[in-house]
This record gives C-alpha cells, sequence and structure tokens, in this order.
C-alpha cells in the first residue's frame, strides 16, 4: 500500500476516536481556508464545476460547498468510510447536506473518473501526490483528462526536492521538519519528475511553488490541453 490511508482498519480507528481530522494531517482550519483562498485566487467562480480528489473529510469542502452554485461540488476519495464521516460528522454539522448531492460524493479505487459521467473546470489533490508512487500519479493524471475541460486546471501538491539532490536520501522540508522518501509516504519529486510523467499526456504544467502551505508542501499547475 502507498499509505496508512490505504488501510481501512487504521481509517476505522481513527473515524471511531472522533480523528477523522487528524488522520487527513489536522491543521483542519489552516488548509481548509488556504486551499480556498488559492482557488478562488486562481479564478475559481461559483459557476464553475470543481473535482476534489482526496476529498477525505472535506477540509475543503466545507468552504467550497457554500461558495460554489449547488451541484458544482465533486469529491473522490479512495476511502469510502472517510467520506462518510465527513458526511455525517462535517457537513451534517455545518448544514450544507441540503446543499451538496450525495451521489456527486464518490468513493473511487482506482481513479476511474469516468464513473462520474460530468466534466470539470478545476480540481484540486491537496497532500494527495505526497502519498503517491509516480506510476500511481500519472495512472491518476492519464485518468482525470477526459473528464477536464480544455483549458481547465488541475491543482496539486508535492514535496519538492531539488534537481541536485540525492533522490533516494531522505529529505527535511521547512517549515514544519516533515521528512520525505523515494520509496514511501511522504513520497518526494523534483519538478523534472512530472515533465516526465506529462510527455505523453494531454496536460501542460505551471510550477507555482511556494503557496503558503505550512508544511512546505509546493504546488503544480496541471492545464488540460
Amino acid at each position: 500500500m502507498d499509505s496508512f490511508y490505504d488501510d481501512p482498519e487504521v481509517v476505522k480507528d481513527h473515524i471511531r476516536r472522533g480523528r477523522h481530522r487528524q488522520l487527513i494531517g489536522g491543521a483542519w482550519d489552516e488548509i481548509g481556508q488556504l486551499q480556498f483562498d488559492f482557488l478562488v485566487g486562481q479564478g475559481l467562480q461559483p459557476s464553475h464545476v470543481l473535482l476534489d480528489v482526496g476529498a477525505g473529510a472535506f477540509r475543503a469542502g466545507v468552504r467550497l460547498i457554500p461558495y460554489l452554485d449547488p451541484g458544482n461540488y465533486w469529491a473522490i476519495d479512495k476511502s469510502a468510510l472517510l467520506l462518510q464521516a465527513g458526511w455525517d460528522l462535517e457537513l451534517k454539522r455545518a448544514r450544507l447536506t441540503d446543499r451538496q448531492p450525495r451521489d456527486q460524493i464518490v468513493a473511487l479505487e482506482d481513479f476511474e473518473f469516468d464513473r462520474l459521467g460530468a466534466t470539470f473546470d478545476f480540481a484540486i489533490a491537496q497532500s494527495l501526490f505526497t502519498h503517491l508512487s509516480l506510476n500511481r500519479i500519472r495512472r491518476c493524471l492519464a485518468r482525470l483528462a477526459p473528464s477536464m475541460r480544455p483549458g481547465g486546471r488541475l491543482f496539486a501538491t508535492f514535496f519538492e526536492i531539488d534537481a541536485s539532490a540525492d533522490p533516494e536520501q531522505d529529505h527535511v522540508h521547512a517549515p514544519s521538519g516533515v521528512v520525505s522518501h523515494s520509496d514511501r509516504t511522504f513520497y518526494h519529486y523534483t519538478r523534472a519528475d512530472f515533465d516526465h510523467l506529462v510527455a505523453r499526456l494531454p496536460w501542460r504544467i505551471d510550477y507555482i511553488g511556494e503557496w503558503g502551505h505550512p508544511r512546505g508542501q509546493r504546488m503544480l499547475g496541471f492545464v488540460r490541453v
């Protein structure tokens, strides 16, 4: 498995103990607001259709659902347990369930975006690629592309290492001291790794870099061409 998120017993245990927010990394208010502010700053309008990839318990969703026109927020995650916990413990508490279609919250085992039957203007994958191998990231990008409108944008965070660094060595990321690895979560990558991934895919990369993430994750923009 790529990360502890892939273990349903770990997910169940966190939910049972009321720790679903901690399971997805904590910093609930800070990172949730950061995502919202970033997307609006990138031009997200209420009329746009957005896909939250790896939505977890809706750390971003609780802010995006009230902003977007009803029916314009979609969410996928590998864990149906975590999505249900987010629905029961976060969206109900925020009184958002009447605004959010439940059938637009979908558990996908392996990025089968075609099952959604929708196309998107924006997508965000915050702290998803940090848990995925390059092969899994490529699959995500390849399978997402047909569901993005031309010019549509995916924003994804990653732990970046310099092109001159030894990728086999562990790296510590400021300001939080998170340690990344070449072969397990948290994964790290160079910009060139992503250039290689999209070489035969209908994406163009816009490097954004620093965007205020408290754990030092950098941002990439993928534009559907």
